[in-house]
């Protein structure tokens, strides 16, 4: 038959096929295949270590504002093929066509964002001589080298932004490994800007994971950043571990979004909230997961985000007035099946909401969204990370008791409060045990892309963004150089 999309390999500034390709199924459409991709082999991942190595030295030695400038130029005209990416996106990841375009579209601000920082990164800083330290020390800062960046199926164009372009700044040359199960539309982005550096400063692998080691435990590969699951995250540190190479590592959330008696739930708020929720077929790590509101306010929540999902249109997501794509995997698929089954058999309050598509479509993997109410605290619709667009709206009765429970969880990635009290919202923000807190808002949609963004416990280690996302890609070297008059002074 033939395929739509095709996408190689990019190493040492060539594109190149492969014996083997991965197949890129569509989420929505049972058995239809979106395109192919290039399936490296182990050597050839070898290889693209190899040509980052060698393009290291020349990128590193340039300039912060110089690598800017290259870079710059590397990604205009990035938005022409916008259009066609995002239909490809919406193919194999199976999100509806106008977030697959804002994927694209986050990516290029997130770049131009790390762009701004140029001036900034070369700054070093110059110790003085003090009492009992006769030296003058300069403390400056170097790359690290050779950088993978391994991002998910959800949004992978995006989240690629919060890394790669800090990598690329801060003088490390780097290989970006998309998610085998949509690698399509983020190979082709890549690509493109990739042809427009220097050979080997960027290269694209595609390949079963398998095949992949080399661009973990290759002792040449100096820094891994990786975004996806909890149990990925383990097991990139485990291999990570071996070579000593460092990791940086966003993983899921359980994220709680803490309601208080006072809180506005007007329409303005409760479409942010349901946005939280719901975008991405709740395929979003820093989406809410776990909703906790006073016990006064639980009626008029529940509510109003029942009317906003009374109007979801599940299908697929290249047509117009789809509202909500299918789930990306039938393993997920299945999983959220199962937390909505345990909810319904264990006496909670479930409302679910839409119908599923049927035709084509009829064995794709869609879902109702759902909203679980009171549900006992041991759930696994509580204490796990859905994934999905079902979500448990657990009432409280003390500022105390919120805190608690939004606490008391894996998680640390994100949180929110909402309150009419600026005074409550610093208060309990200041409480939340979690990386990234938002006020009267919740989400990847008023996520500050200049700011340091990553979580707290199994949530992950590392920020991304922001200088601190460039510094978490250099080492600081200290030049410490002896001052004769101090030491005469010392010494009188």
């Amino acid at each position: 038959m033939d395929v739509a999309v095709r996408t190689g390999l990019f190493i040492g500034g060539r594109e190149r096929e492969t014996a083997e390709v991965l197949p890129v199924l569509d989420p929505a459409k049972a058995g239809r295949i979106v395109g192919e991709a290039a399936s490296a082999s182990p050597s050839e991942a070898a290889e693209a270590v190899a040509a980052a190595k060698e393009a290291f030295p020349a990128w590193a030695a340039l300039p912060a504002t110089e690598r800017a400038a290259m870079m710059a130029t590397a990604i205009q005209g990035i938005a022409e093929a916008r259009d066609e990416d995002a239909a490809i996106l919406s193919q194999e990841n199976g999100k509806v066509r106008f977030e697959a375009w804002v994927d694209s579209l986050v990516f290029e601000l997130r770049w131009n964002l790390a762009l701004a920082l140029a001036e900034e990164v070369d700054r070093h800083k110059v110790l003085e001589p003090a009492p009992g330290i006769p030296v003058t020390t300069e403390v400056s800062y170097q790359p690290l080298g050779v950088v993978t960046v391994i991002v998910p199926f959800n949004w992978p164009i995006a989240i690629l932004g919060a890394a790669l372009p800090h990598a690329l700044l801060a003088g490390n040359t780097a290989i970006v490994k998309p998610p085998p199960s949509a690698p399509l539309a983020t190979v082709r982005v890549v690509q493109r800007i990739a042809e427009q550096l220097p050979p080997g400063v960027l290269n694209v692998i595609t390949g079963e994971d398998k095949n992949m080691t080399a661009l973990i435990q290759n002792t040449d590969v100096a820094k891994v950043c990786f975004t996806g699951s909890v149990n990925g995250g383990r097991r990139i540190m485990e291999m990570a571990a071996k070579s000593l190479t460092r990791v940086t590592l966003e993983l899921g959330g359980n994220d709680a979004a803490i309601l208080l008696e006072d809180a506005v739930l007007d329409d303005t708020h409760l479409d942010r909230l349901y946005a939280a929720i719901y975008d991405t077929t709740g395929q979003i790590c820093m989406n809410a997961k776990r909703v906790f509101v006073h016990r006064s306010r639980i009626d008029e929540l529940v509510a109003g985000l029942s009317a906003r999902l009374e109007k979801v249109v599940v299908g697929y997501g290249l047509e117009e007035g789809t509202t909500m794509g299918p789930l990306h995997s039938p393993v997920q698929k299945t999983f959220v099946d199962e937390l909505i089954r345990e909810a319904k058999e264990s006496g909670a309050e479930v409302r679910e909401f839409g119908s599923l598509p049927g035709g084509e479509l009829a064995d794709g993997n869609f879902v109702r969204p759902a909203i679980v109410i009171d549900p006992q605290p041991s759930l696994r619709v509580v204490t796990e990370e859905q994934f999905g667009p079902v979500i448990p709206v657990i009432p409280f009765d003390t500022e105390a008791e919120a805190v608690d429970l939004a606490n008391g969880t894996w998680g640390g990635l994100c949180g929110s409060v909402w309150t009419s009290s600026p005074d409550s919202a610093r208060r309990i923000g200041a409480q939340l045990v979690c990386g990234y807190v938002w006020v009267n808002d919740h989400g990847a949609t008023r996520l500050d892309l200049r700011a340091p963004f990553g979580g707290m416990k199994q949530s992950g280690m590392g920020r991304e963004q922001g200088i601190e996302g460039i510094r978490a890609f250099q080492d600081t070297r200290s030049i410490a150089t002896l001052d004769e008059a101090a030491i005469a002074s010392a010494s009188q």
